[in-house]
């Protein structure tokens, strides 16, 4: 005679089916995991140890960072979903001004004051005053989306490395002058500012070293053996020191960037694209590609990072906390960090954004979740008609 509870049999299939659906959610959602799938990361030894800057928050592409000259547990993090803001070192975030910076931001900077800010969207250059609104500004033609934006040594000064052209404020945005004059043609792609009186600017065009020390009114292009150079760096260590990269090969110049030459080995895999370098003596990091590598013999002998980062992601932005020099932090991403700009320059719709392997994946899912569904809910109609108590 039946009991009146579900046979072991069908007890069995529900519990396979929804072990099932349970282990293919888990892999689903598994993409809010920031050490494997992109996110901010906070090193307090010069590099040695990485851990996750962002808990709780799940950018699939940590763009740009900006550190409070003032505080440095103040920072702006421009991600591919907007801007977060956090005033604990990255313990916590929250979502900044969502109604107004929307999409991706793709660079940021705080003003001297440790208060105000700019941003960078893809389609304009906001700032933000000291009673926190976000406003936009009326830069050049071209400007957004930046490359990168620097503060200046002189108050409400800074600089931006935008899509077409190179531009400052002095006034933190409420207007801009062109910095491009005696530059060549072709944009910015970085752009290094060197504290100090007067301060130092140098900036990468064609992948030519071009230096300037009055405000970007004149500049001195580098000739010697900075031809062909992607990343630039100063040392937190050696007063006057800079870094380059070019390829997998460092450079170095002990005399503000007037000369180079070649520093340590190149990188130990081959054809890797640096995107961001910090030194403190003979400690080197950079950020590449292929992930993070570091040095600390001045780049003799190079050791790739693993340990709690996204090793298989590509890093791009490198920034250290001018007050803490042995902070550092680094940022990783999904999709290749040239790729972000060029969807924000052509304006590519979101939803020809998804892949087709993205698409049938999901397909394959879901239809497989309805499957099982359809199965464990005829196995328990059949129990129920077979059993007369019911």
């Amino acid at each position: 005679m039946p009991s009146g509870r579900p046979s072991e049999t069908v007890k069995s299939g529900v519990i396979a089916a929804l072990a099932q659906v349970v282990l293919l959610w888990s892999s689903a959602v598994s993409a809010h995991d920031a050490s494997a799938w992109g996110g901010l990361f906070r090193s307090r030894d010069h590099g040695a140890t990485w851990f996750l800057a962002s808990p709780g928050t799940y950018p699939t592409a940590a763009i740009a960072l900006a550190v409070s000259p003032t505080d440095g547990n103040h920072l702006l993090l421009a991600t591919d979903s907007g801007l977060l803001r956090s005033r604990n070192g990255g313990r916590d975030w929250s979502r900044e001004a969502s109604n107004v910076l929307t999409g991706a931001v793709f660079a940021a900077a705080f003003a001297g004051d440790g208060r105000r800010a700019l941003v960078s969207t893809g389609t304009e250059i906001f700032r933000s005053d000291a009673d926190g609104e976000w406003r936009p500004t009326r830069p050049p033609r071209g400007t957004p989306p930046a490359r990168a934006i620097a503060r200046g040594a002189a108050p409400g000064r800074a600089y931006v490395a935008g899509w077409t052209g190179f531009v400052r404020t002095d006034d933190w945005g409420a207007s801009w002058s062109d910095a491009a004059d005696g530059l060549p043609g072709s944009p910015v792609t970085s752009m290094l500012v060197v504290p100090g009186r007067p301060e130092s600017l140098h900036v990468l065009v064609e992948g030519q070293m071009w230096s300037s020390h009055d405000g970007a009114q004149t500049w001195v292009k580098r000739e010697a053996g900075t031809e062909g150079v992607d990343a630039l760096g100063d040392d937190a260590g050696v007063a006057g020191r800079l870094w380059a990269a070019r390829g997998d090969r460092l450079l170095r110049s002990d005399d503000g960037g007037a000369s180079w030459r070649a520093a340590g080995r190149p990188l130990p895999e081959p054809n890797t694209s640096v995107r961001g370098i910090s030194a403190s003596g003979d400690v080197v990091v950079v950020t590449t590609d292929r992930g993070i590598f570091r040095a600390s013999d001045g780049g003799e002998r190079w050791t790739p990072l693993v340990d709690n980062l996204p090793a298989h992601l590509e890093a791009g932005p490198l920034v250290r906390d001018p007050s803490e020099p042995a902070r550092l932090f680094a940022g990783f991403a999904v999709t290749p960090y040239p790729e972000l700009w060029r969807r924000a320059v052509e304006g590519t719709a979101a939803w020809q954004r998804i892949d087709l392997s993205s698409l049938l994946g999901a397909a394959a899912f879901l239809t497989l979740l309805v499957v099982l569904s359809f199965v464990a809910l005829r196995r328990l109609r059949r129990h129920y008609r077979a059993d007369p108590l019911r």
